[in-house]
């Protein structure tokens, strides 16, 4: 779980952008005003680095082959798993806009077995690539039964990816908006 931090955020979010900042960050997901959310304000103290991590983000959003809903299952594992409150409250409501229930949203932070075997294995290989930084043979041989090569190898870079950003969350202590969604209230907080 993250470290407790003197002041959060350790790098505050960049306010008034230069032109070419302010375009990149026109094209990044905003809040319900249209301001650009606040990892990408944050990131965008190295624009270099977030152009880069647009691309890759964008990409599963948009573009990947997992099908929405499993894409955010896998996500919220890994924000609840890297105890990342804000990547976990933005991609609750992306699940949610996804497919994903209120009831499925709570259970990804349990260990609950209420899954389907399809959604079960989902989860299991993203605890895999999170504790042992693999996915055991078992686990492989059982999302092949429902997912190609090809989505087998997102899955795997998805979550590192979502990893790597809830780590970059943690350090630099982006903090979530007030409005945004909490840890689900049946498990607390970390």
């Amino acid at each position: 779980m993250p470290f407790a931090h003197a002041a959060d955020p350790r790098v505050t979010p960049v306010d008034d952008p230069e032109p070419e900042v302010a375009e990149m960050l026109a094209k990044t997901m905003g809040d319900d005003r249209g301001v650009p959310l606040a990892i990408f304000r944050t990131m965008a103290r190295h624009p270099r680095l977030m152009k880069r991590f647009n691309v890759l983000g964008g990409f599963f959003l948009t573009r990947g082959e997992l099908p929405a809903r499993e894409r955010e299952l896998v996500v919220l594992r890994t924000a609840w798993r890297c105890g990342c409150v804000y990547e976990w409250a933005q991609h609750v409501l992306i699940g949610g806009k996804s497919g994903l229930t209120e009831k499925e949203i709570e259970r990804v932070a349990t260990e609950s077995d209420e899954w389907s075997p399809r959604d079960l294995t989902l989860l299991r290989a993203a605890d895999e690539v999170l504790d042992a930084v693999d996915v055991s043979d078992a686990t492989w041989a059982a999302l092949g039964h429902d997912w190609t090569d090809v989505q087998r190898v997102e899955l795997v870079v998805l979550v590192g990816f979502y990893r790597m950003a809830a780590g970059f969350l943690n350090a630099t202590g982006v903090v979530k908006d007030a409005d945004l969604p909490d840890w689900p209230h049946s498990q607390g907080s970390t």
